[in-house]
């Protein structure tokens, strides 16, 4: 292909997505020079893009170029927001879920994928992956070169294959190449365990999906018979589930008032209220545990008992997520993948930008992941082997001191 046609379709195809985007994004006169703006820098990108053609040590591989600026673009706006391939959306379309999976609930952080959290007794437990952990590369790919929609895609596979990934561990540079064999995983039950002879219901889903949720529900109506008067909910490392179902259990907590919010620019705005017929317990005092393995659902409901004054959060600043996705088509088979609203807490705070930070903060045992972290290999941290849960100690000590 001449250089010319190659430059040509470089810039047609940026053009195309920024007209996707603008064209979500369009009101009145001063979308309208938004536009104007934005079409201008068009100019901006056909020249370096022509520097690039022709002045770069090698021809370089105008289609690896084009593909990298778009996934770029999208990628700027936040991290669910995805450019794929024509070949990489007929994979995405082909996957109808229900496959092997290693446990792991991932996003994007630092252009790496991330891990969230891990289900308990995965495969991905076993390796000792924990929150915070970056995966560098699965298998061959590296991981800042794939959007998240197909991240989440290489996860998964027929059940016994194998899948191999490098993970950068918090306070270790050199990446750890950990082997998994993909299974069907399943969320273990909600755990229960009574504190302060039966006082105190300690309750610990892993999901918050509808048969879970439905878990809670039975325990939470059984606290009167049981003679349970007060609440301590762990939602750490709480990142899959459901929105839907993840108010259904902030309802069963609050009396009235607000549960969330759902915005965008072409979605109105609606505000999720309180069914006080569905309230199961509306003053028994609360204390939930979060931590930075805290995600989407779990963040909604963290939030939702916060802002209404239900409850006190203990421990750490969550991940911040929470988001409504819309796919669209392009032309040529490729498909953009863009977050069109944001979930927000009763106070008005999205809790992609905000996340929830806990009126409490107790530090977890796993220290933070550091960008800058990266000139001295240190030996991998393991899963601390204590036996002093001090985030779930404080809490307790917060349950005692609440009359019930």
């Amino acid at each position: 292909m001449p250089k010319i046609s190659k430059i040509l379709l470089l810039v047609v195809s940026v053009a195309l997505v920024l007209t996707v985007f603008l064209g979500m994004n369009s009101r009145g006169v001063n979308a309208a020079s938004d536009q104007d703006g934005a079409y201008n820098q068009i100019n901006v990108y056909s020249e370096v893009l022509r520097h690039i053609q022709t002045d770069y040590v090698v021809d370089p591989n105008i289609k690896s170029v084009t593909n990298g600026a778009l996934r770029g673009l999208l990628e700027s706006l936040d991290v669910d927001s995805s450019y794929l391939t024509p070949e990489e959306y007929k994979v995405y379309k082909a996957d109808k879920g229900g496959k092997a999976q290693v446990g792991i609930n991932v996003s994007k952080r630092f252009g790496y994928a991330t891990v969230v959290s891990v289900v308990p007794g995965s495969p991905a437990d076993k390796a000792n992956l924990n929150d915070g952990d970056l995966i560098e590369a699965i298998g061959s790919q590296d991981t800042r070169d794939l959007s998240l929609a197909m991240i989440q895609r290489l996860m998964e596979g027929q059940p016994g294959s194998e899948l191999t990934i490098a993970v950068v561990r918090p306070g270790n540079a050199v990446p750890d190449k950990v082997k998994l064999t993909r299974t069907l995983v399943s969320y273990p039950a909600v755990a229960e365990t009574m504190y302060e002879n039966s006082s105190i219901l300690y309750l610990k889903p892993d999901v918050l999906d509808h048969e879970h949720v439905q878990q809670l529900e039975q325990k939470l109506k059984g606290m009167q018979k049981a003679g349970n008067k007060k609440v301590l909910l762990d939602l750490r490392n709480v990142a899959a589930g459901d929105m839907a179902d993840a108010m259904r259990l902030a309802n069963f907590l609050l009396p009235s008032g607000t549960i969330a919010m759902l915005e965008g620019q072409k979605v109105e705005k609606q505000t999720f209220s309180v069914d006080p017929s569905k309230t199961i317990n509306a003053t028994a005092p609360i204390v939930v545990l979060v931590n930075r393995g805290t995600a989407g659902p779990a963040e909604l409901v963290a939030a939702a008992l916060l802002d209404n004054k239900r409850a006190e959060l203990v421990g750490e600043r969550t991940f911040g997520e929470g988001a409504q996705q819309k796919t669209f088509e392009l032309p040529d088979g490729a498909a953009v993948i863009l977050s069109v609203a944001k979930y927000e807490s009763p106070s008005g705070k999205k809790l992609q930008d905000d996340a929830v930070t806990p009126g409490v903060l107790v530090a977890s045992n796993i220290p933070d992941q550091d960008e800058d972290e990266a000139t001295e290999a240190k030996p991998a941290v393991q899963k601390p082997a204590v036996s002093v849960d001090e985030q779930l100690t404080k809490a307790l000590d917060l349950l005692r001191n609440k009359a019930g």
